[in-house]
């Protein structure tokens, strides 16, 4: 399964960045392969608007099966579940936490949007 956390810098140890369509990275994690790479967000997250779709699209273009986040709004949650892609959420700490978290059973899922938009 591939999972995707959404991080401020680019490495495991990276806080993770709450805000989904405007986090600088996305530490995609490999659960069966244990394989990590980050993809930069760079783009996304200086967008005047859409970040959170686009973030989606890119991220399901990668086979992301799991995002790790805090936040969605409504227009990013609408594009992942249109990916089919499950949104769970944390309260801050590292990626590597976050995925340990998610392994354990640990994070909840989030099923609508928590946010309003752009925050």
């Amino acid at each position: 399964m591939k999972l995707a956390i959404t991080s401020q810098e680019s490495g495991p140890n990276a806080l993770v960045d709450l805000r989904f369509g405007r986090a600088r990275f996305f530490r995609i994690v490999d659960t069966e392969t244990g394989q990590q790479t980050t993809v930069d967000n760079a783009e996304g997250a200086n967008a005047v608007q859409g970040a959170g779709t686009h973030a989606a699209e890119t991220l399901a273009r990668i086979g992301v099966q799991v995002v790790i986040t805090g936040h969605v709004g409504p227009k990013a949650m609408n594009a992942l579940q249109a990916a089919k892609i499950q949104v769970y959420t944390v309260d801050g700490g590292t990626a590597e936490q976050a995925v340990q978290d998610f392994l354990a059973g640990r994070l909840r899922a989030l099923t609508r949007a928590d946010v309003g938009g752009h925050w």
